[in-house]
């Protein structure tokens, strides 16, 4: 009989990811109140020491897989290892991030197993009918739908910066388990021989807690330093929207929008972009957002929270003094 969440926890370089942490906060919520265990799984090589930092997020259980072929994510090894455990455990749920590995490995896992895929979603709670109910946007943010599914296990990805994540509890204790990888010859089609990771002291777009954007209002790619001076006060990420990658001012891993990358931070500033509907669908869950553009008729004011009317190469540098001083207090 299905039983438990499963949470397949993403580490890079044996940090965890933060929206692995947001899912085992919100799993413990659930867990507490159906009465289910929460099951994470951590893979990658020399793997040991994250356990206890899993166990006090929440987890009743961690499985750990622990092989050189691990070592960094790899699309068939992945996929075939997990899709075993799955089926041994039969867990009620699985829950992965929507980051760049979730969004690769969720729907071959969902395509392996025979089940469905809510992708992206936004939100979910415990279900008295179905176990859990999910949330998602759709129509480019515009309508929510509401998902649930009577096949096990079901299966989800959540979008980082969905949930709030829990003060760890160091008293929690876990059952630690070890499990061995049976890879196959035919997993291993493509081998990754290297990564090579951009330098940079800004947290990653898509887990960033304050991310400040600009777009087609910037005029240049010299002109994003204010932006960089501004972000690197508060601790934010920069983005930018499709207009501006498209004219080769940022690289499109910058890019915030329906084509580019979907942030939900807790504020979103946005200096110089007119609210094009593609960008608002990558950037609408945000909590708050600031917008700054000096046309008082830009649709990006129809969504934004607060709104500053003004000449961004103006607005900007003063907002980063201001910032300046609070911080310094």
């Amino acid at each position: 009989m299905a039983k438990g969440i499963m949470i397949i926890v993403e580490q890079r370089n044996l940090q965890i990811r933060k929206v692995s942490l947001e899912l085992l906060s919100q799993a413990r919520k659930i867990a507490d109140a159906t009465g289910e265990p929460v099951v994470a799984v951590v893979l990658g090589q020399g793997i040991d020491e994250l356990a206890a930092t899993v166990a006090a997020s929440g987890a009743d259980k961690v499985i750990l897989i622990d092989d050189a072929k691990l070592a960094e994510y790899t699309t068939g090894a992945y996929t075939s290892v997990l899709n075993k455990l799955i089926r041994k455990e039969e867990p009620q749920a699985v829950l992965i991030g929507n980051t760049a590995v979730g969004k690769d490995l969720a729907p071959r896992l969902a395509q392996r197993l025979g089940v469905g895929l809510a992708s992206d979603c936004t939100g979910m709670e415990a279900d008295s009918n179905s176990f859990l109910t999910f949330k998602r946007p759709i129509y480019a943010g515009k309508a929510f739908a509401h998902l649930t599914s009577n096949v096990r296990p079901i299966m989800a990805t959540i979008r980082p910066n969905t949930f709030p994540v829990a003060a760890p509890d160091a008293a929690r204790q876990a059952e630690v388990v070890k499990e061995a990888a049976e890879i196959d010859a035919a997993d291993l089609v493509a081998i990754l021989k290297e990564v090579a990771i951009a330098a940079s002291k800004r947290p990653e777009l898509t887990e960033a807690n304050i991310i400040v954007s600009g777009g087609r209002g910037m005029k240049g790619p010299e002109n994003y330093n204010i932006l960089e001076d501004l972000a690197d006060v508060v601790g934010a990420a920069v983005g930018a929207s499709r207009a501006a990658v498209d004219s080769g001012w940022k690289e499109h891993k910058f890019q915030v929008g329906q084509t580019g990358k979907t942030v939900a931070p807790t504020l979103y500033i946005a200096c110089g972009i007119s609210g094009a509907i593609q960008h608002l669908a990558g950037m609408g869950s945000s909590k708050f957002i600031v917008a700054i553009n000096k046309d008082p008729e830009a649709n990006i004011f129809n969504v934004a929270d607060y709104g500053i009317v003004g000449d961004l190469f103006e607005v900007v540098p003063l907002l980063t003094e201001e910032f300046k001083k609070l911080v310094n207090e």
